[in-house]
């Protein structure tokens, strides 16, 4: 298991970040799915907590698809989808990843937002030692170059409605309002020979979509900001009914995906397909099944 320690800056309060989050997720995830592919929302209910009170329940299916790494494709099917479930508490979180065909492996991830700067040591009850503390800048942080957009680059937006913005170096230390989300994220493969390189590359991912869901979050403050709770409610529900209408769009005959709206495809943890597509089988790609089955029974009988 390969655990770090996120902290995230944001140019906003715990309050007006909750109203965000929402908005920006409910959001993306409309724009990253189409053709059969994307985030598709099984679940999103009202649930009582003993300690933390009321939250929400959420669960979705998201697929892999392209997301999964070359090395990775000989061994897994192109209708892998992975399992988020989500308990919301705010302003505490918990979410949980999972995949049926990979039983050995996970993903969970405790968040907590307060109103400063990234400072407290003391967030989760296990801290994480120093070096596994990643302290991200939503402003000159480097993301995939894929993934830019000049309307999503904090050194040059400056917000219509709060007038925060464009921000400069040490940014973090001036910065009024500012809040952090502290996130303990514990990644898991335990398949011998595979653990330690799909560890990293699940927190390498992880790293850049915290970085571009909080600077899109940030970026597009000036539609959200002044939703109510109960607006920004509203907005998930009318948004979850496009989502899923999208995921269950054919695909267009003779083409890979839908025409692209410009700009590159945002990046997802998953993406959803509800029909499997064929492929020709490699002899070579099975013999590795084959050795990868055998592993999994023989780690399973330990």
């Amino acid at each position: 298991m390969l655990v770090k320690e996120y902290r995230i800056c944001m140019p906003l309060t715990v309050e007006e970040y909750n109203i965000g989050q929402l908005y920006t997720i409910s959001r993306h995830s409309l724009e990253a799915s189409g053709a059969g592919e994307g985030v598709q929302i099984l679940s999103n209910v009202p649930q009582l907590h003993p300690l933390h009170g009321m939250g929400r329940f959420t669960e979705k299916r998201i697929h892999l698809g392209s997301k999964v790494p070359q090395w990775a494709r000989m061994f897994v099917p192109q209708m892998l989808y992975v399992t988020e479930k989500a308990w919301n508490w705010y302003p505490y979180t918990e979410t949980e990843y999972s995949c049926s065909f990979l039983p050995r492996f996970s993903i969970r991830i405790q968040t907590r937002f307060e109103n400063n700067a990234g400072t407290n040591d003391q967030v989760f009850e296990d801290a994480c030692p120093k070096d596994a503390i990643c302290k991200l800048d939503i402003v000159f942080d480097d993301i995939p170059e894929r993934y830019y957009k000049s309307s999503e680059d904090l050194r040059q937006f400056r917000s219509v409605k709060t007038g925060r913005g464009p921000f400069t170096e040490g940014w973090r230390e001036t910065q009024m309002p500012i809040m952090c989300s502290y996130k303990m994220v514990a990644v898991s493969f335990e398949v011998y020979g595979f653990q330690t390189r799909v560890e990293q590359w699940v927190h390498k991912n992880i790293r850049d979509i915290l970085l571009i869901g909080h600077r899109q979050a940030f970026a597009w403050i000036d539609e959200w900001i002044g939703m109510s709770i109960d607006d920004v409610r509203d907005f998930e529900k009318k948004l979850m009914k496009e989502t899923n209408v999208k995921i269950m769009t054919p695909e267009i005959s003779g083409q890979d995906s839908l025409p692209s709206t410009g700009g590159s495809p945002r990046p997802i943890l998953a993406r959803s397909t509800s029909v499997q597509e064929s492929r020709p089988t490699d002899p070579g790609e099975t013999d590795i099944q084959g050795r990868l089955r055998t592993k999994e029974r023989s780690l399973s009988g330990q």
